[in-house]
């Protein structure tokens, strides 16, 4: 009996999210097209001229925006933006620095910071409850 591998393929749309890149901006044969694993590991190890320039340039998706102006992607529909951005379009708002992106900001900060405050008394948790299971010492 032999088994068939069979090659894993993925839709354009799961591709460009893991590339970072935004799909509508992507050459039509690769909208139009499957990728498979080899394909995409290929994509990510030496990137075609096109994909270099989208990810230097944009347009580029909401997640990819939203990090690069250190926001959520909520706090991007918060502040009204909606659409993919081009890096300079990105940096423009960064220069401009509108109210709702340094509130935005200030959020997100607020969210770290307590997201390593509860990741810090996890570890006290964790901490006292091995020294309980240890028990006392002779």
């Amino acid at each position: 009996m032999t088994s068939h591998q069979t090659t894993q393929t993925m839709k354009p749309a799961t591709a460009a999210k893991k590339l970072g890149v935004y799909l509508e901006a992507t050459p039509a044969e690769f909208q139009e097209g499957v990728v498979s694993r080899t394909e995409l590991n290929s994509l990510q190890t030496d990137p075609p001229a096109w994909l270099k320039e989208l990810r230097a340039n944009g347009p580029h998706p909401r997640p990819v925006v939203a990090a690069k102006l250190g926001v959520s992607i909520a706090g991007l529909a918060r502040g009204g933006v909606t659409e993919a951005l081009t890096t300079e379009q990105i940096e423009a708002l960064k220069t401009d620095n509108p109210e709702w992106l340094q509130k935005e900001r200030a959020t997100q900060a607020e969210v770290r910071k307590e997201a390593v405050r509860i990741k810090e008394k996890q570890k006290e948790k964790d901490a006292q409850r091995a020294d309980k299971t240890r028990g006392p010492r002779s």
